[in-house]
């Protein structure tokens, strides 16, 4: 694969790379290359991928710092709260970690939010990387600055913008995915498509065989148009004042199953439910055509992506939604489709229009 770097930038404020490669042979130049050299290093991690790939990361940082140490946490959404940053604080404060420290976040979603939150609370704001190893992290989580924990069950509800200063993605890292993760991926992947390309959205359903082999080129080929997607918006909105809160297609019935769920099934399966619940709604208002509609299911089926979840209740998965973070002066920051790949905020969404695209998703 040739090489291939993204920037995301917003003149005066923030501007950083994103890299695409098979390994991580460049990561240490990368970091040089962003003046980020001979710094105190902290690589986060977590207990899932510290076998695979902790040894690695550290070997090639070895190039660019005399000084690295680690904090693993136990693997899973459920350790993605303050009790956790509270002992990555402790660590860095006993290996006296300073303003110029550097954390690397390696690892999915879970690591990269609370790596994020850490750098940008710990001494008021220290610099950090994203090292993500995942597909959901690489097309979503990594880029864009959004960090945070879960608090008391609410997902992401304390949290920073907090951009890094580069993104290494390491394809190869896909290969050790377990099939349920990579599924989990795909949901943030039809979203991005579903939001505002129509042609990507048909490209990944016409080429799941390909995808789904986890084929390097056509990986890296899907992976950068979701990373050019979203790193727009991010220029456009870096704090979610506007356009950025396209990117929570899914998210708000997705969010709800997710906690009601408690946490059993993961974040981008939940999106994948909350993407039928959208598009539903979106056909009952005369936006979607069936036939779209049909499609979009297709679509999230052919990546084993849940088209339905068992054991809620529509009253409580309705009621879950109201406590979500994207809530505006009482109503809820609802985003519905006007055809496949043309998406837009509706503040009009009634209980009982959302009531009846929750009863859809039920079995």
């Amino acid at each position: 694969m040739a090489e291939q770097k993204l920037l995301v930038k917003r003149e005066g404020d923030f501007h950083y790379p994103i890299y695409l490669k098979n390994d991580f042979q460049d990561l240490a130049g990368a970091i040089r290359e962003e003046g980020l050299e001979n710094r105190k290093i902290c690589i986060v991690t977590d207990s899932h991928v510290a076998p695979l790939y902790h040894e690695a990361v550290k070997s090639a940082l070895q190039e660019i710092s005399s000084e690295i140490f680690s904090f693993v946490f136990e693997a899973g959404e459920k350790n993605k709260n303050l009790n956790t940053v509270q002992e990555l604080y402790k660590t860095l404060i006993e290996n006296e970690m300073d303003r110029k420290g550097l954390l690397v976040a390696l690892g999915g979603g879970v690591v990269g939010d609370l790596t994020g939150f850490g750098a940008s609370t710990y001494l008021r704001g220290i610099d950090f990387i994203q090292v993500p190893t995942t597909l959901l992290a690489q097309v979503d989580s990594s880029v864009g600055g959004k960090t945070g924990v879960d608090f008391l069950q609410y997902k992401n509800m304390v949290g920073a913008f907090h951009q890094p200063r580069l993104v290494y993605m390491n394809m190869s890292t896909l290969q050790s995915l377990p099939n349920r993760e990579f599924t989990c991926g795909m949901g943030e992947i039809l979203k991005t498509g579903l939001i505002c390309d129509e042609e990507f959205f048909r490209f990944v359903c016409k080429n799941q065989p390909e995808i789904s082999k986890l084929d390097l080129s056509m990986l890296s080929r899907m992976i950068r148009r979701c990373c050019e997607i979203k790193a727009g918006v991010v220029e456009r909105d870096p704090k979610e004042q506007g356009e950025r809160a396209l990117l929570n297609l899914g998210h708000t019935v997705g969010h709800a199953v997710e906690k009601m769920k408690n946490f059993q099934l993961l974040h981008g399966q939940c999106v994948g439910v909350g993407l039928i619940a959208a598009a539903y709604l979106s056909m009952q208002r005369g936006l979607l055509t069936e036939e779209e509609y049909e499609e979009i299911r297709k679509g999230c089926h052919s990546y084993n992506l849940p088209l339905s979840v068992d054991s809620l209740n529509a009253g409580d998965v309705l009621a879950a939604t109201k406590k979500d973070k994207k809530m505006e002066a009482g109503h809820i920051k609802f985003i519905l489709m006007d055809g496949i790949g043309k998406s837009f905020i509706d503040k009009t969404v009634t209980d009982e229009e959302l009531l009846q695209a929750i009863r859809e998703i039920l079995i």
